[in-house]
């Protein structure tokens, strides 16, 4: 009986997004271990099984970190910030596009799903320029940092997206930009999430991380604030409970509800089986922003 509730309450969800785009950035323990990155799959599979098209678009610092430190060299960070210069931007091309992008790519396939994976590069997909030197404020004051070759995006064209799932494909998204001479930018893959799902209208935004969403004490989980209008979200910046990491994951959304989408959320990767408790549930697990 509870089975048969539980498809019940999902059928208007699934009739209400059927044919619609549904962006998922793939992220945080999710990614990492191996039965969460199965459940993830699957039910991304059981999205376009039921007529939705969803997109994945997946990062990978943690994994380039690994990689990095493998091959001798020391990822440098100043106040936090990654530092990417050439030899760092071919490890990252390698990590993202050569292992990550195609861990997900089989195991979509191994499940019986046709999947294929892109970078931002190919059919020009995002094109970027290098992102301006940021102002951090240090114990020593206020100072800039240049990024290298690190990146923002310009311009999405969504053409290669609409082919591939016109075909009955799943996209898996590397977050790699094209600059206009040609050259490789790193971008951080939830503003890609949100500028992809921008440019498609997409219906859903979905971001998945390691804590139960925007929490204004991230130590205690009945602190989760489960919705969110995009006009408070400036002020919970500036009370400092939306913080660190978090930001850019609630600036991609705030950039994806002003592209159309109608609502985005941000969900804890580590909950079995998040992505269908999320779009399918009344209650939801996560937090839920909308316009």
């Amino acid at each position: 009986m509870n089975r048969a509730e539980v498809l019940a309450e999902a059928l208007p969800y699934i009739e209400e997004f059927q044919g619609s785009y549904i962006v998922i950035k793939y992220g945080g323990h999710a990614m990492l271990d191996d039965e969460a990155k199965n459940w993830t799959i699957r039910d991304t599979i059981l999205l376009k099984y039921v007529g939705m098209k969803p997109i994945i678009v997946h990062g990978g610092g943690h994994e380039i970190t690994k990689a990095m430190e493998k091959l001798g060299k020391k990822p440098k960070f100043i106040e936090g910030l990654r530092i990417t210069d050439e030899e760092t931007l071919e490890i990252a091309k390698m990590v993202l596009v050569g292992k990550i992008n195609t861990d997900i790519v089989s195991r979509l396939n191994a499940f019986g799903c046709r999947a294929a994976g892109i970078s931002g590069k190919d059919g020009r997909l995002l094109i970027a320029k290098k992102k301006a030197p940021q102002k951090v404020v240090t114990e020593k004051g206020e100072r800039e940092i240049d990024l290298g070759l690190v990146g923002e995006v310009e311009a999405v064209n969504t053409e290669i997206i609409d082919i591939l799932t016109s075909q009955g494909y799943v996209p898996v998204v590397s977050p790699i930009g094209l600059s206009k001479d040609g050259s490789s930018l790193n971008l951080n893959a939830d503003t890609v999430a949100g500028e992809i799902a921008h440019a498609l209208r997409a219906k859903k935004l979905l971001i998945l991380t390691d804590v139960p969403g925007v929490m204004k004490d991230i130590n205690r989980k009945d602190t989760l604030l489960r919705v969110i209008k995009a006009r408070e979200v400036r002020g919970l910046i500036h009370k400092g409970i939306i913080k660190g990491a978090m930001i850019p994951k609630v600036e991609a959304c705030l950039r994806a509800l002003k592209g159309g989408v109608e609502k985005a959320h941000i969900i804890d990767g580590r909950v079995r089986h998040a992505l269908l408790l999320e779009l399918f549930t009344d209650e939801g697990i996560g937090t839920m922003i909308h316009p």
